[in-house]
């Protein structure tokens, strides 16, 4: 090439790229760049690499992002509506038993299993009640003071039950649902040294507690009241 023309080529590259410098430090970031570092850039705002950079390095607009990865979006989270919860099944509660006590010698005369007057008066008042009730089973249960043998008790306390079941019975109170038992002496009311001493009127009124029938009605609704 002749020496005119490449003083032409020269001229013509610098109008085309003014203020490019082709020194061997502006290579370092892989981009032609101006006496002023600046990148230079063409008419189309491209940048004009080196061909012996591989990967350039640069800031601004020629720099070579690296791919974003996109993060697909979470799937939206469903929590199921909780399920109301079942109805409790209401249980039927069976009445609670009722138990009657009467007095032994309401009923009684001493060491008797004869029904006194005064004593079919009180259970004519457990009728009427009995007849406005629901009950499944009556419990007549006799009991004794501790005087007389166990074997005397045992027979006496079973005699007043059985007179008290007759009288219900009588009375229209299903005697199939009546059971009558005698604890004799067994199961006093009394408490060991209340009533000390030997059998005497004072003794004996002091174990009247004792002398006793008790009667439980097992499912009744509507007996109240007191005898």
């Amino acid at each position: 090439m002749t020496t005119n023309k490449k003083l032409m080529f020269a001229a013509v590259a610098a109008a085309l790229l003014p203020g490019i410098s082709f020194a061997q430090e502006a290579r370092t970031d892989g981009y032609l760049t101006d006496t002023a570092g600046r990148i230079v850039m063409s008419g189309t705002n491209l940048c004009w690499r080196h061909r012996d950079m591989d990967v350039p390095s640069a800031t601004g607009p020629c720099e070579i992002k690296a791919p974003v990865a996109v993060i697909p979006a979470a799937a939206p989270i469903v929590v199921a509506a909780a399920k109301p919860a079942a109805p409790v099944a209401k249980v039927a509660q069976k009445p609670m038993p009722q138990k009657i006590s009467f007095s032994g010698d309401a009923l009684f005369a001493f060491d008797k299993s004869v029904l006194k007057p005064e004593g079919r008066v009180l259970l004519d008042g457990l009728v009427k009640q009995l007849s406005g009730a629901t009950y499944d089973n009556i419990q007549a249960t006799g009991h004794t003071d501790r005087f007389g043998s166990n074997a005397y008790n045992q027979k006496l306390s079973e005699r007043r039950a059985n007179a008290v079941k007759d009288y219900l019975a009588s009375k229209d109170v299903m005697a199939s649902r009546i059971d009558a038992q005698g604890k004799g002496e067994t199961q006093p009311v009394t408490k060991a040294g209340d009533c000390k001493g030997a059998k005497s009127a004072k003794v004996i009124a002091c174990l009247q507690p004792d002398r006793r029938v008790d009667i439980e009605m097992t499912g009744a609704k509507t007996v109240t009241g007191s005898l």
